[in-house]
């Protein structure tokens, strides 16, 4: 499985096109986590990822999580809420696989995408991420958390 991470660096250019919130996922910023996952030709990796995912809602919404699917243009909200979501918008600014291929992307509550797989991740994986990032462990510091 094809798995970078992507949060790791100590210091951000923030000129860098790779570290500029996405503009198509905007309506998240600073409120939610997104996870994206890019629908397979037969969609059963896709499959795998949500239900896996979804098994656990209790563990989504703990994480601010929106999961959405992207099929072609079209974007599903699996979890959460979002609105006026565009596929192609979204795709592009994540450099989305080919067509038919299957890839999940985590973005932060910044914005920015934190981990990029080629293969379903396992949920315990992908929430151990999670947690260990700066803002998520502050958010657990948190007293009106």
């Amino acid at each position: 499985m094809s798995k970078t991470l992507l949060y790791g660096a100590t210091k951000v250019d923030e000129t860098n096109s790779a570290y500029s919130a996405l503009v198509s996922l905007e309506q998240f910023q600073w409120r939610n986590r997104v996870l994206i996952v890019f629908a397979d030709r037969g969609n059963a990796r896709a499959a795998r990822q949500e239900n896996q995912l979804l098994a656990d809602r209790d563990a989504l919404q703990e994480r601010d999580i929106v999961l959405l699917k992207i099929m072609g243009d079209e974007v599903g909200v699996l979890f959460g809420s979002g609105q006026d979501l565009d596929g192609g918008s979204i795709a592009r600014d994540l450099g989305c696989p080919e067509a038919g291929e299957f890839a999940a992307f985590l973005v932060g509550k910044d914005g920015t995408v934190k981990l990029k797989v080629s293969e379903p991740i396992n949920s315990g994986e992908l929430f151990a991420i999670i947690d260990s990032m700066p803002v998520r462990a502050a958010e657990a510091l948190s007293p009106d958390r």
